[in-house]
């Protein structure tokens, strides 16, 4: 593909229907692009027993050090019902200042723009830059993420491969370009719980032994606060998701209760001290009553940047090019940060989120061209 503004390439990106875990022919694109400015290319794909088999890019420009890397993800989570579009889903269509699409948000615009910015970059550094640009890119991030960016960065590493800082392009602003960078994410544990009682008829309680009373009371216990937050992370949040008894009768006391929860956790927390205290507070609610508590794996850690020379860098060219300094945030939920995390400094920041994973997604073309001038100048800054 001869084309590398970020719209023709957002537009070429979306027209690939890359739903997780098919790589749609975009990571082909990418390809594309990089091999012929002399990135060096590979498109490793990685295997998981009872999992989908995914294809993933890694692509590196230079060999000397530092090494700056773009990440992301090229997979898209299903458009839904093509009808209720404006507009073809897959069609990269624009009107009105708008590029409609199912990953124009999330995250094809914002691979798009890396790619036009690095592009720039290296073609007007050449070979004479003192340092390295790579790129991370999954088709596994809207899915289980075990054969994505967890598995590209192990790959990576085998091969001698070392970063100095990752720049993750995930929508990260709420309103406007230029709102937010995300330095952390919270961490993710679900949890799964099963209340046993016997069944009976609801006229005869003394021969049944009812468990929604006990789940009801487990429910309001986890609804007590975890913590008060942190300097960086707000209050850690639990919310429930699903509870069930699977019950069509209205005379009928059911023999098991079910909940599903899950929390979003500050740095207070690991998935292990924190499910150590959820069990104690769903033992001492349960009392006497039987269940079970499980839960999910693998669950994600909190993730922190602290505020650095990285951050300051991002920080000012985005408010070179959009007159606003963006705040330092660690909301939201999780993002391939938490892989990268064990091996460079990450940040993350790109376009508005507002209709990600909706129906109608789209970004505005001026929000492409100015987030491809904030990478390009973090480009400069980071390599002056």
């Amino acid at each position: 593909m001869a084309a590398d503004t970020a719209l023709e390439l957002a537009q070429a990106l979306i027209r690939c229907p890359s739903v997780t875990p098919d790589e749609g022919g975009a990571l082909a694109l990418v390809e594309s692009v990089l091999a012929p400015a002399g990135f060096a290319v590979h498109r490793p794909v990685f295997s998981e027993p009872g999992q989908p088999d995914v294809e993933n890019l890694f692509a590196r420009y230079g060999r000397e050090g530092p090494c700056l890397a773009f990440a992301g993800h090229t997979d898209v989570v299903p458009a839904g019902d093509p009808a209720g579009w404006k507009h073809d889903p897959f069609g990269g269509v624009v009107a009105d200042g708008m590029l409609h699409g199912r990953g124009a948000a999330d995250m094809k615009g914002g691979v798009a723009a890396m790619l036009a910015a690095a592009l720039g970059f290296v073609r007007d550094r050449g070979p004479g830059l003192r340092g390295s640009v790579a790129f991370l890119l999954t088709g596994d991030e809207e899915g289980p993420a075990v054969n994505g960016t967890v598995k590209l960065l192990r790959w990576a590493a085998e091969r001698g491969e070392r970063f100095d800082a990752c720049l993750l392009g995930e929508p990260t602003n709420p309103e406007r370009l230029g709102d937010m960078i995300k330095i952390g994410r919270r961490g993710s544990l679900t949890g799964r719980l099963t209340v046993r009682g016997s069944q009976g008829h609801v006229a005869y309680p003394h021969l049944a032994a009812n468990p929604i009373p006990a789940l009801a009371r487990i429910v309001i216990r986890l609804a007590e606060p975890l913590d008060g937050g942190t300097a960086r992370f707000d209050a850690s949040n639990l919310e429930w998701t699903s509870l069930d008894v699977g019950n069509a009768a209205t005379n009928v006391i059911p023999a098991v209760a079910r909940g599903v929860f899950n929390v979003r956790f500050n740095d207070l927390w690991d998935p292990e001290t924190l499910a150590a205290a959820l069990r104690a507070r769903v033992g001492a609610a349960a009392a006497r009553a039987a269940f079970t508590h499980d839960f999910d794996a693998p669950n994600t850690r909190a993730v922190l940047t602290e505020p650095g020379r990285l951050t300051d860098l991002l920080g000012t060219a985005v408010e070179a090019e959009t007159g606003r300094r963006p705040a330092l945030s660690t909301m939201g939920g999780t993002s391939d940060a938490r892989f990268i995390k064990d091996h460079c400094a990450v940040v993350e920041f790109g376009l508005v989120g507002r209709t990600m994973h909706g129906t109608d997604e789209h970004v505005a073309t001026a929000d492409l061209e100015t987030l491809t001038r904030i990478y390009r100048r973090f480009l400069d800054l980071y390599f002056a």
